[in-house]
């Protein structure tokens, strides 16, 4: 099957590759579109995981306000230049973030941050350390716009299209009357 310029085009609005990655990506995939999106995401996560250890010092902080005044979140997210934090992309994903942080109310942005002892705790309490984990580290909850997909996937994913390392800093959440944050 011939690759036609069409072709090349849709995939890359769909995934934001560059014009040689999608053509490659369709010709590996014989014109596949699916199978050729799949390619190109996995080849993202591969790249994402060689950016993980890079500088993270620019960035933006964004508030996230919800439910007539109720809810609020406050998150950080860094990357490496400013050039990307000033990106539409960029900004977006912040807000996204924030949106999630106020409506599943994360205590971790990572697993990796959560006490043994509340591990343990929690694993008890929801039946499975899996379930406790995707309930209070952000990263590993299903995003609230694709469940299919969890947090860490869309930053990584963000991670493969922009090019440059990104990490969640930190986060808090306020609510209206209630104690905790």
């Amino acid at each position: 099957m011939s690759i036609t310029t069409e072709m090349i085009k849709e995939l890359r609005e769909r995934t934001g590759a560059g014009i040689m990655d999608a053509k490659r990506a369709l010709e590996e995939a014989g014109g596949d579109m699916e199978r050729a999106a799949e390619i190109l995401r996995q080849q993202g996560l591969t790249r994402a995981a060689r950016k993980a250890g890079r500088a993270t010092s620019q960035g933006l902080v964004h508030a996230y306000i919800h439910g007539g005044g109720r809810i609020g979140a406050l998150i950080e997210v860094n990357c490496e230049t400013d050039f990307v934090a000033r990106t539409a992309e960029f900004k977006q994903l912040v807000h996204d973030l924030a949106m999630q942080v106020a409506a599943t109310a994360p205590q971790y942005v990572s697993t990796d941050e959560i006490p043994p002892q509340a591990l343990e705790e929690g694993a008890e309490r929801f039946g499975s350390r899996e379930k406790f984990v995707q309930q209070v580290a952000l990263l590993a909850q299903p995003f609230i716009k694709d469940p299919s997909r969890t947090v860490e996937d869309v930053v990584k994913e963000a991670i493969a299209r922009l090019g440059e390392n990104i990490r969640v800093r930190r986060f808090a959440r306020f609510e209206l009357g209630s104690e905790e944050t």
